[in-house]
């Protein structure tokens, strides 16, 4: 097996995570900015993506940093839905040893919490560099031997096993090889404000749990995301202006000391949505394996996926149950959901 020849066509993180990850342990045995808000979280509502997340943490953490910092990721809850779903939520987490705790979210200086009924926060969760991440993943793996092919048809490259690891355009690609694969692309936007004076090193990534809109800290801006009113499905990476005027009055009411900033830029990009929001991994026809559908989490999980599917590419246990994400479980009908989608 670890004579084959592997070709990862994909040139995010997720593609970047399996290349590097099947180097390192070959030379072992031998001897895009996208629309990626860079969060990284544990917080999930089902177990597989949990610890997805968490073997990811452990290696973000050894980034250092400049690529990683763990400011934490803080939930409000202003109803009694809202807050029941958030501590079932933090069960869920807990029972998988994820250090989430119920805080006062008045300890974060500057939110306005007089609308909010509880709070979960989990300390080790962060932001991370997306675009740095993704270019350190490339200098790991060209330095482990890895052939780099930029602006190239992966489909037109000679090897023995295809790793489709090609985002929303996994369909598209997979259709071309008789491959039907349920991906979607979800068209949503990102939002960064120009300079908030003496914004707070530490402010955590605070995400309300009803709406979904969520906010971080990058450099001295804040950048702010949010699920929108109505699916956007299609390739038209185009923003919606009155999204970012409303994300604005949000942010205002929620962080006072924004109220009134303008809008830096905003763009948008494109999710690889699943029926069910879990990723597909799994080898799917002879020569061929899948890395898709993560549903917007893909950054998060791509250290933890890139070593699983590494090892098993190489015919090693990768000690993970990958049967939630085989393609297969379509046919039968996809159950547990995730529903923590941001």
């Amino acid at each position: 097996m670890a004579g084959r020849r592997f070709v990862v066509a994909g040139a995010g993180v997720v593609g970047a995570s399996i290349a590097y990850h099947l180097a390192e342990r070959l030379a072992r045995r031998a001897g895009g900015d996208g629309v990626v808000l860079g969060g990284v979280r544990q917080q999930f509502s089902s177990a597989p993506e949990v610890r997805l997340a968490q073997e990811s943490l452990a290696f973000f953490r050894t980034l250092g940093p400049e690529l990683f910092s763990p400011v934490g990721y803080l939930f409000l809850a202003t109803t009694e839905p809202g807050l029941e779903e958030l501590e079932h939520r933090r069960e869920v987490q807990c029972a998988l040893d994820v250090p989430v705790e119920r805080v006062d979210p008045s300890r974060v200086a500057g939110l306005a919490v007089g609308d909010v009924l509880g709070a979960t926060f989990c300390a080790e969760d962060g932001t991370a560099d997306s675009a740095g991440v993704a270019r350190e993943l490339v200098r790991r793996a060209v330095n482990l031997g890895v052939e780099l092919h930029e602006h190239t048809d992966a489909l037109e490259l000679e090897g023995d096993v295809l790793v489709l690891a090609t985002g929303a355009a996994s369909a598209a690609i997979g259709a071309k090889l008789g491959l039907e694969l349920p991906v979607r692309p979800l068209v949503r936007q990102l939002v960064e404000t120009a300079p908030v004076e003496e914004l707070p090193i530490d402010l955590p990534l605070v995400v309300e749990a009803e709406s979904g809109f969520h906010f971080r800290r990058r450099g001295d801006a804040l950048v702010l995301a949010m699920p929108e009113p109505s699916h956007r499905w299609g390739l038209e990476e185009r923003v919606d202006e009155p999204l970012v005027v409303d994300w604005l009055r949000r942010l205002a009411a929620r962080y006072p000391s924004a109220a009134g900033i303008a809008p830096a830029r905003a763009w948008a990009g494109l999710y690889d949505m699943t029926p069910d929001a879990h990723p597909i991994l799994g080898p799917v026809a002879d020569g061929l394996y899948v890395a898709c559908g993560f549903s917007g989490h893909g950054f998060m999980q791509a250290p933890a996926v890139g070593r699983i599917v590494a090892d098993e590419l190489l015919g090693c246990d990768p000690g993970f149950d990958l049967s939630p994400y085989r393609l297969e479980r379509f046919s039968s009908g996809a159950v547990a959901p995730e529903t923590a989608i941001l």
